[in-house]
């Protein structure tokens, strides 16, 4: 979901600290071009309140006494809700490298952000996730494949690679570029062709795949590549 062109970013804060959802609140409630349309208190809170308020970001706490951060996303994200346009989500942290992260990565979360970051900094982040750009850069998601072990690594290399074979050479060569974290113009440059070819291809990728976002398939193109 990308916010309306010219109307507020709708964030939805999703953390058990009552004192975090202020702060956050705080934060982001004072860029002119965002408004808070909900706070929850757990993850099982989130999906009635998605479907009231529509919100166009949910920041959600990876950890949360009832239920998780991670459910809740895996649940936002699952294939069946996309029709419905599910709202980008951005996962709050207190660790760099964490399993719960990279498996919400995997299931579709635009990136992550850690608590302490600063407030303009958040500010961006969430401009970026709203126009549909990822906020998760290769280096990082090298990072975390590397120091977090979640198990099934050989599957995942498998299944990687059959779903890359599905692609044309070039739509192969353009997810190995998204892998490598180059940008829609950059890619254009690389490869000889104009940035609507670009966006038309990684369209085509997501769909054939059945991906969320640019991060799934730089992880599918690392999974694919172990």
């Amino acid at each position: 979901m990308t916010t309306p062109a010219g109307g507020p970013i709708r964030l939805l804060i999703v953390d058990d600290d009552a004192m975090v959802r202020a702060g956050l609140s705080m934060i982001l409630g004072g860029a002119g071009d965002m408004e808070i349309v909900a706070e929850a208190g757990d993850g099982s809170e989130v999906p009635p309140l998605v479907a009231e308020h529509r919100p166009d970001v949910v920041l959600m706490d990876i950890r949360m006494p009832g239920v998780d951060g991670l459910t809740a996303t895996e649940a936002l994200r699952a294939p069946s809700t996309r029709g419905a346009s599910p709202p980008e989500v951005v996962v709050l942290t207190t660790f760099h490298a964490d399993a719960q992260v990279l498996r919400a990565l995997r299931a579709g979360a635009a990136g992550f952000l850690l608590k302490d970051i600063p407030p303009g900094d958040l500010v961006q982040a969430i401009r970026k996730v709203a126009a549909g750009e990822p906020i998760l850069s290769p280096v990082v998601t090298r990072q975390l494949i590397t120091h977090v072990s979640d198990g099934g690594a050989g599957e995942r290399t498998e299944r990687a690679r059959k779903l890359l074979a599905r692609l044309s050479e070039r739509e192969r060569e353009v997810a190995l570029a998204v892998g490598q974290g180059r940008s829609n113009a950059e890619i254009s440059r690389e490869l000889y062709m104009s940035v609507p070819t670009v966006k038309a291809h990684v369209s085509r990728i997501l769909t054939k795949l059945d991906l969320n976002n640019r991060v799934q398939v730089a992880l599918l193109v690392y999974d694919a590549s172990s």
